[in-house]
């Protein structure tokens, strides 16, 4: 049975969507040495110097935990906090790559044990 059988001409069907957010990290990325046109795209601070520059981005949900992982982040390392949206969970930090790798590792390790998040790997270009 299909839905032209079960609603006539003047019905219309009606759809719920739900959210429901698990308590998750689903994207944690360094981007190494990106290219300065990057920077320039997502409006990030352009005077860097990009050889030994870094971008982090990072996924959760909740999304509001995005400030938590922002807090953890800026406090572990020397990182710029250069995006957080606590309404759709994404957080960007830039900064040398060594320090954007162990903000976003204290964030994962704090998410995955205090948290008791599911992770993802961290991962890197």
């Amino acid at each position: 049975m299909d839905l032209k059988d079960i609603l006539s001409e003047d019905d219309k069907l009606r759809i719920i969507q739900e959210l429901v957010p698990g308590r998750q990290i689903t994207l944690a990325h360094v981007i190494a040495s990106p290219d300065p046109i990057l920077y320039k795209k997502l409006g990030l601070n352009p005077e860097i110097d990009f050889g030994r520059s870094a971008i982090g981005i990072l996924t959760i949900s909740p999304a509001e935990t995005a400030v938590i992982a922002a807090d953890i982040a800026t406090k572990t390392s020397n990182v710029d906090l250069s995006f957080v949206d606590r309404f759709s969970g994404t957080l960007i930090i830039t900064g040398m790559v060594a320090d954007v790798e162990t903000s976003l590792r204290a964030v994962m390790d704090y998410a995955e044990h205090v948290l008791k998040f599911t992770v993802c790997a961290v991962t890197k270009t």
